[in-house]
């Protein structure tokens, strides 16, 4: 078992040839409706100065999480992707996407400066 393999719980040392691990399956995480989403714009710089629009707050599935991303970067026409749940798109595209969001039944409102 590496170190890193954090699915397995409550063993430290069996001698039991026998043994099979107890799994955890923790991470299934089901999406909530439109409705039930509280999501934030933000407007963010990353490196050279560049502006990124960010959606955070989404709960749900990689998949869904995926399809929403690819959903705003065709109807805003740009580049952007999906990293650790929150959703970047490229440039200032707050209004735009607060408009699509509320359209899709979403909970967003604009957040930071």
């Amino acid at each position: 078992m590496s170190k890193k393999d954090k699915s397995r719980v409550n063993v430290v040392y069996s001698t039991n040839p026998n043994f099979s691990y107890e799994n955890t399956d923790d991470n299934v995480q089901e999406s909530l409706p439109p409705q039930q989403q509280n999501l934030k714009l933000f407007l963010d710089r990353i490196g050279g100065g560049k502006l990124v629009t960010r959606v955070s707050g989404f709960i749900g599935t990689e998949q869904d999480l995926n399809d929403l991303t690819k959903l705003l970067k065709q109807k805003c026409g740009v580049g952007g992707n999906s990293k650790d749940g929150n959703i970047l798109i490229q440039g200032d595209n707050r209004d735009k996407l607060l408009e699509l969001l509320t359209k899709s039944n979403y909970k967003v409102k604009k957040a930071g400066g």
